[in-house]
This record gives C-alpha cells, structure tokens and sequence, in this order.
C-alpha cells in the first residue's frame, strides 16, 4: 500500500509551484531575471518562516523540465541564482539542521553544479529537523519514467509491485506525500509538478506573485487546508448505506 496520508494537524508535506517572477518584474519596468533574484529573496523567508511555524516538509518548484526552451540568458540566470543560493545558504541551513534535497534530473547539468548538488546533498543528509527540496530541472512525467527505468534495473517486474514499493524509486523516497500544493500568481495548472505525490493534495491558488509571497500567505494557505473535507475518495458516513 502506499504512504498514509494525514488527516489533521500541520500538513506534513506541503510543495509550492513558485509562480508570477517575470510579472512582477515587468510591472516595475525591469528584466525578468529581476524577478528571479527577488524570488529566492522569498525562499529564503518562506523556508524560515515554514520551519518556524512547524512544518516539517516543504518542496519547491524552481525549474521543470519544460523551462529548458526559455531563452538561453534566463536559463543561465537560473542556474546561477540556484548556485548563489546553496553557497551563501549551505551553512546556515545545515546549523538549522535542514535537510537539502534537489530533485529532477540530473541531464543537462554542468559538472560544477553536479559536484555542488552533491555537496549539499551530503552536508545535510544526516539533519532531521525540516526537509526541504528543490525541484530543479525537474518534471512528474520524467520522474516517473526514471522510477520506473531504477525499478526495473533493480530486478521489479512494474506489473505486480505494490505502491510503496515503487515509491522507494522516486526522487522524493522516504518522504510523506504532498498534503497541501500551493501556485502562486493566479495561475491554476498542476504544470507536471510531483504528479504522483500530489494524488490526494488540497490545492490552493492564489494570486500573490512569488516574490510578494510571504509567511501571512503560507499560513493564510493552511489555513484553507484546515477548512476542506479530506475524503480520499471515501464517502462521508452520511452518505453510506
């Protein structure tokens, strides 16, 4: 069987698609990667606001599989916002016993990131006060594909293994699955974002833009989490004959 969900209490898991950077920038007039650098601003408040209020899980959207047919100067940006943020922040996260976990692919990846994925990979795999991950160059449908393609080699036949089981595969092993998916800026598409994971999730759209997100969103979020009915396809006692 696959993992229990959590039926009350702080959602164990809660995963945000980072949403309205290039927006934000462009209604103050200035380039897109304005909008990027302002956006780790807000991950770096939201990850310290979310361990402060007692979550225990948090992963973020940063960059999907799709982003690679933005123009070639955003993508560049991003890398780099993503190697300023693991080496200015490394050390703090690990004395705040993160843990630091980048999913996604690692295809692509130039081989001084690779080498600083592992590093902070290593560096925090052994804290256990909050889980945070990155999803980076990272897509559900791949995801999928690399689980399967790891259970496969591992000697599974996929047409009998039972869901936790596969889960152990997928980049996201050992952790609970997403109760509570949040998009930013007004959108309201999953966008390939932890297809699995987010089975049974709530979702909550707003139409903050990222970098204008903070913790008063976060908990206005959880919040309306509280407020749903969470049935995981179960009827209501009500409604049983």
């Amino acid at each position: 069987m696959a993992s229990s969900p959590t039926y009350s209490g702080m959602p164990a898991h809660i995963a945000i698609i980072m949403d309205g950077n290039g927006r934000w920038a462009r209604a103050r007039h200035r380039p897109r990667v304005f909008g990027h650098t302002q956006g780790v601003k807000t991950v770096r408040r939201v990850v310290e606001g979310a361990s402060e209020i007692g979550v225990k899980c948090l992963t973020l959207y940063s960059f999907s599989t799709e982003n690679w047919t933005r123009p070639k100067a955003e993508i560049a940006a991003l890398f780099n916002l993503l190697r300023e943020y693991v080496e200015s922040d490394l050390e703090t996260l690990d004395s705040r016993n993160v843990r630091v976990r980048i999913l996604g692919s690692r295809t692509g990846l130039s081989a001084d990131l690779l080498a600083l994925i592992r590093r902070v990979e290593e560096t925090t795999k052994t804290n256990t006060a909050f889980d945070l991950n990155i999803a980076f160059n990272y897509g559900g449908r791949d995801e999928l594909l690399r689980a399967a393609a790891r259970a496969t080699s591992a000697g599974h036949d996929l047409s009998d293994m039972e869901e936790a089981e596969f889960e152990k595969f997928l980049d996201t092993a050992g952790l609970p699955n997403v109760d509570l998916v949040i998009r930013t800026s007004g959108e309201k598409r999953i966008s390939n974002f932890l297809l699995w994971q987010a089975a049974y999730a709530e979702f909550v759209f707003t139409d903050v833009l990222w970098p204008d997100f903070d913790l008063s969103d976060l908990q206005s979020a959880i919040s309306e989490f509280h407020l749903r009915n969470r049935r995981f396809g179960n009827l209501e006692p009500s409604e049983v004959a």
